[in-house]
């Protein structure tokens, strides 16, 4: 298995967000979960794929990370433990975004709106503003049409943004449920994928279903990101921009 050199502490390393109810800043640790993350990672590189992980099941094409070793392909996993109501330890598997496509993966949590809600809502507005992108390249750049519609391209982009945010509900540990918009602490409006990375899924997942988290560790798994601040096989905490806005409502009540 490829060595992995950590970019960050990792007895210190964790994930976490303020939480505006209480004050406070809620965290959970990386390190209790850092074993089962190193097993999954020995899956990936011997296995070459996300499903199948219990050695049971037919593989599913769809699921071969071969894509992700592309320039720029590379994709966030997490892991999160928990225990039921029983005390037992429960592992949960997340990935950020779709996997080649895919919202969902058996022994994947899944995402945390609706799929079908989802593509009813975005399936005309994307026609529409991929229609204004192609004949946007037909035009003089900076003609009085070119600036008419950029500008409702842009108006219909925020307005479908705002749409799909309103899909997205959040449960924290107290048993509250509020929107995405609601639960966000960051300037301004929610940027686009925010709530589809592995953190949020994990918790929500683990709210709904009676789960109590005890630590969560996540890390980059294929070719590097645009900017570099990616590479293979090295940990990192919730992202800034989008996670660490919504985690301190959702890690609230434990």
């Amino acid at each position: 298995m490829s060595s992995v050199r950590p970019h960050f502490d990792l007895e210190n390393l964790h994930s976490g967000g303020w939480c505006s109810r209480c004050g406070l800043q809620h965290f959970l640790p990386a390190q209790p979960v850092l074993a089962d993350c190193r097993e999954l990672m020995a899956h990936l590189e011997e296995q070459g794929r996300i499903d199948n992980i219990a050695g049971q099941g037919e593989a599913a094409c769809d699921c071969a990370t071969k894509g992700l070793f592309t320039p720029g392909g590379g994709k966030m996993f997490g892991m999160l433990a928990c225990r039921d109501r029983a005390g037992r330890r429960v592992v949960l598997r997340g990935f950020s975004g779709q996997f080649n496509g895919l919202w969902r993966v058996p022994g994947w949590v899944g995402p945390i709106f609706d799929e079908v809600r989802f593509q009813q809502l975005v399936r005309l507005p994307e026609r529409r503003i991929k229609a204004m992108g192609r004949e946007l390249a037909t035009l003089v750049p900076d003609s009085s049409r070119h600036r008419l519609l950029k500008q409702q391209r842009r108006q219909l982009s925020r307005q479908l943004m705002n749409e799909i945010h309103q899909l997205y509900t959040l449960t924290n540990f107290r048993g509250e449920a509020v929107t995405l918009v609601e639960a966000f602490q960051g300037k301004g409006t929610p940027p686009a994928g925010t709530g589809d990375c592995c953190g949020p899924k994990l918790l929500n997942h683990a709210a709904l279903n009676g789960l109590w988290p005890e630590a969560m560790a996540e890390f980059y798994w294929g070719g590097a990101n645009s900017s570099g601040t990616k590479q293979h096989a090295q940990w990192y905490p919730a992202c800034a921009h989008k996670c660490q806005s919504i985690l301190g409502f959702q890690l609230c009540g434990l």
